[in-house]
C-alpha cells in the first residue's frame, strides 16, 4: 500500500490497521485512543488514530471535519487528512520540535486570525466529541448570547453528570452555577475555535506550533486562550498571548473571565474521571476580579 492508493481507498483504513496489512510502531498519542506511525510501501510515514471499540460511526468524521475547517489561510497549522473510515483516521506526519518563544508568538498571530475567520453560528454542522464523549454541536444563531449557549450546550450536560455521578458537591454545583451568573461576558460573534485547547493538544513541530486533536465548534475566543493554561500551561503562553493581542485584541476583562471558560473542560474531566478532578472545577468557578457583576 502506498500513500496514493490510501488516498484513493480511504475506507480500507481501518480494516488494514485491524488486520496488520500496514508497518505501525506504536507512538504517544494521549488517553483515548491507540496512535501508531504508519510506514508505508513507498516510505511515506503518517500519524494515525484508532479505537478498539468506536463508540459511534462519525467519530474519527468529526475530526476529519474539524480540521479540515480549522485550516484557514494564515491560521495555525493542522496535519493534513489522508484517510478516514468509521474506525481510524490517518493523518499527515509530524516531526516534533521543541518549544520557542518566537514559535509561540507566530502562533499567537496565527490563532488570532483563526478566531477572525467567518463563522455565522456557535455549534458545527457536524457532530461533537470531546474525548470519546459527545458534544452536542446544534447549530445556534449568533444572534443569541454566547453565555446562554455556553450554559446549555458545554456546561449543564457535564454538570450534571458530574453531580449525578457523586464526582461533585452540591456546593460544587452551586459554585459553578454562580461563577455563570456573575460572569460579565462581552457581545462577539461566534469565532471557530479549536474546542480542546489544552497544552497537550498544541504540537510544537519543527517548522512551527501545530494544532492537533480538535473538538471544532464556533464558540468563544477567550475559550481556546483560557484552556491553554490549564495542566500548568503551555510554554512561552506570555508570549502567545503576546502575538494574539497584535492581531486580534482581546476585550477588556478577558483574564477575569479565564475561569469560567475553563469550566467545561474542568466539568468533562469529572464526569469522566471522576472527583480527583473536583478541584480544577474548584479553582475555575471562584469568583475572581473586578468585571464579576454581583448576583
Amino acid at each position: 500500500m502506498d500513500l496514493d492508493w490510501l488516498r484513493a481507498n480511504p475506507r480500507h483504513l481501518g480494516m488494514f490497521l485491524e488486520h496488520q496489512r500496514i508497518r505501525v510502531t506504536p507512538v504517544s498519542g494521549g488517553d483515548v485512543c491507540i496512535a501508531e506511525r504508519l510506514t508505508l510501501d513507498d516510505g511515506s510515514e503518517l500519524f494515525a488514530k484508532r479505537l478498539s471499540v468506536t463508540p459511534h460511526t462519525d467519530f474519527f468524521a468529526a475530526e476529519a471535519a474539524g480540521l479540515h475547517w480549522l485550516a484557514v489561510p494564515g491560521g495555525p497549522p493542522l496535519p493534513g487528512v489522508i484517510a478516514v473510515d468509521s474506525r481510524a483516521i490517518a493523518l499527515e506526519w509530524i516531526d516534533q520540535g521543541e518549544p520557542a518563544a518566537a514559535s509561540a508568538e507566530d502562533f499567537g498571530r496565527r490563532l488570532a486570525v483563526l478566531h477572525r475567520a467567518p463563522c455565522p453560528d456557535f455549534g458545527a454542522d457536524w457532530a461533537g466529541y470531546i474525548g470519546t464523549e459527545t458534544l452536542d454541536n446544534t447549530p445556534t444563531s449568533g444572534t443569541t448570547a454566547w453565555l446562554d449557549w455556553y450554559r446549555l450546550r458545554r456546561i449543564e450536560p457535564y454538570l450534571r453528570q458530574s453531580r449525578d455521578a457523586g464526582s461533585l458537591t452540591a456546593d460544587d454545583v452551586a459554585a459553578v452555577e454562580m461563577a455563570l451568573d456573575r460572569v460579565d461576558s462581552p457581545v462577539e460573534s461566534p469565532a471557530r475555535i479549536h474546542g480542546d485547547l489544552h497544552p497537550g493538544n498544541l504540537l510544537w513541530g519543527r517548522g512551527g506550533v501545530w494544532l492537533v486533536d480538535p473538538a471544532a465548534h464556533g464558540g468563544h475566543r477567550e475559550t481556546d486562550l483560557a484552556t491553554l493554561r490549564l495542566f500548568g500551561g503551555t510554554p512561552y503562553l506570555d508570549r502567545i498571548i503576546a502575538g494574539y493581542q497584535e492581531i486580534h485584541p482581546l476585550a477588556t476583562g478577558w483574564e477575569e473571565r479565564i475561569g469560567v471558560h475553563q469550566l467545561h473542560l474542568a466539568l468533562v474531566h469529572t464526569a469522566t474521571a471522576g472527583s480527583v478532578y473536583a478541584d480544577l472545577v474548584r479553582t475555575a468557578a471562584a469568583p475572581t476580579g473586578q468585571y464579576f457583576k454581583s448576583r
